[in-house]
């Protein structure tokens, strides 16, 4: 499908977003650690690309981005190109694995828009994760009683889920307390007596649990909270840190780098794929990367030519994954997967979702739905202080689900909460007081300020930006309209 609005896809290169990391409360406010891989990463330089140079380049290639080189062209434009499709994932994971300590649950005090750190991230659950490095031997993971309903993702480092082997858990069903010792797939050795073994299917990977803050909309954050503090790994209580740890923002990084400094993206992508966190590569994958760095080297020794094919591949390959994502669109203009954490050969659309909602669940577990636009076309904005835009569910077209819905206001270029002056980023099936219509109807209103008698608990504020939506299924019902996909959000109605 052709991108009819290509000002949604590329705020970075327009030189119109919001230089955060840089900024109170980004960078500056964050830990030691934070500081110590801008430094690794020479984010000083990054500072100085942030200006709107680029952005007329930019506009014309995505005014055209169906356009290809001719295949008579040097084989280094295209070979970069699939080269990014192929490993995009990996520069943000690697990039993220160097701020996450391993083996140690670390989770943020509260969810606001400082939280930058993984895409898309939502404020339904709390959450503890890591990675999970067992290649020194066994991991010991405790999993403590409970009242509150939680849900747990293992994946790689590309994104794919797995099967975790620790259960995910309904609120109300009470589990004894449980001593997991993570090993490797080929691990023979001796385990901690009266632990459960569980054979990660990796030698590293990454460890997600999310602790629901409502349950049949019982408020249960404390007990959320209470589970999250005592889950264990080797002895170690998670790390509750300030949200400010988390102000790192990868995705903001990625996109300038890979426009206005591909030569570094893709120095620092080759370093991402020699880790040793990187799981091991299919023969077509270790092609490419042979490929690539027979034609790239170390990336000091190129010609301003070959310079040239290289940024232009890798901005090729970032249109074609923002092109990919956007236009998957519905009827009423919502982007819909149904792959993601399993997407086999598809290594677009795995870049496209790393992209836009980072460690996403797999489709049993939970489902998204994503909008940049309103029923019309026309692209979501909140610049107009009178004006508002509604999302209204009928009677039978209310997401099924056995954990909850919820509705998310995001930031166009990092994907990240908008700040809003009552700290308030979504809402949910679960939101205390939210009104439903005399016909059983549900109406959530999207605006800068709350309209005239509409309840606080059916508004969802933003601010006078660019906006986009997110409406998430948790806990896919089976053979419901989402597990079947044939569930259809309605439009969002600008008034």
């Amino acid at each position: 499908m052709q991108v009819s609005h290509p000002e949604i896809l590329d705020p970075i290169s327009r030189g119109t977003f919001a230089p955060t990391l840089f900024t109170q409360g980004g960078l500056a406010a964050s830990a030691p650690r934070l500081l110590q891989l801008a430094a690794s990463f020479a984010l000083a330089a990054v500072v100085a690309l942030f200006v709107p140079a680029y952005a007329a380049g930019a506009e014309e290639r995505l005014g055209n981005l169906d356009a290809e080189r001719p295949p008579g062209e040097d084989g280094i434009f295209f070979t970069t190109k699939n080269y990014v499709e192929t490993f995009y994932p990996l520069w943000f994971t690697h990039t993220q694995f160097k701020v996450a300590p391993h083996n140690q649950l670390i989770g943020p005090d509260k969810i606001s828009p400082l939280y930058q750190g993984v895409v898309a991230i939502n404020d339904d659950t709390l959450y503890a994760s890591s990675p999970i490095d067992v290649t020194s031997g066994p991991v010991t993971l405790t999993v403590p009683e409970t009242d509150a309903g939680y849900s747990v993702l293992l994946l790689d480092p590309f994104g794919n889920v797995y099967e975790s082997g620790v259960p995910s858990k309904a609120a109300g069903v009470a589990t004894p307390t449980t001593v997991y010792s993570l090993v490797a797939p080929d691990y023979s050795g001796p385990v901690l007596t009266g632990t459960t073994t569980v054979r990660l299917p990796l030698a590293f990977m990454v460890l997600i649990f999310r602790a629901d803050r409502f349950s049949d909309d019982i408020d249960q954050t404390a007990e959320a909270a209470a589970f999250r503090a005592a889950l264990e790994v080797n002895g170690s209580p998670t790390s509750i840190l300030p949200v400010a740890e988390f102000a790192f923002p990868v995705k903001t990084i990625a996109d300038t780098l890979v426009r206005r400094d591909p030569i570094t993206f893709l120095s620092q992508t080759q370093q991402a794929i020699a880790s040793a966190s990187t799981p091991p590569l299919t023969q077509q994958e270790q092609k490419l990367s042979d490929d690539f760095d027979a034609m790239f080297g170390d990336g000091s020794s190129l010609s301003p030519e070959e310079e040239a094919l290289f940024a232009d591949g890798a901005g090729a390959a970032h249109d074609a994954l923002l092109r990919n994502y956007l236009g998957n669109r519905d009827a009423n203009n919502w982007i819909h997967f149904t792959n993601i954490g399993d997407w086999g050969d598809n290594v677009l659309d795995r870049a496209s979702t790393t992209e836009f909602i980072q460690f996403g669940n797999g489709i049993e577990t939970a489902a998204y739905y994503h909008t940049f636009l309103d029923g019309n076309g026309a692209p979501l904005e909140g610049s107009d202080p009178d004006a508002y835009y509604t999302l209204t569910f009928p009677p039978d077209a209310i997401p099924e689900a056995s954990r909850f819905w919820s509705l998310t206001a995001y930031t166009p270029n990092a994907i990240e909460l908008i700040p809003n002056p009552i700290d308030k980023y979504l809402v949910a099936s679960y939101t205390p007081g939210l009104e439903e219509s005399p016909d059983g109807s549900i109406s959530i209103y999207i605006s800068q300020t709350q309209p005239d008698g509409v309840p606080e608990a059916n508004w969802l504020p933003v601010s006078d930006r660019a906006f986009n939506l997110m409406l998430r299924v948790y806990g896919v019902v089976p053979n419901s309209d989402v597990a079947n996909n044939t569930y259809a959000p309605p439009p969002v109605e600008k008034w």
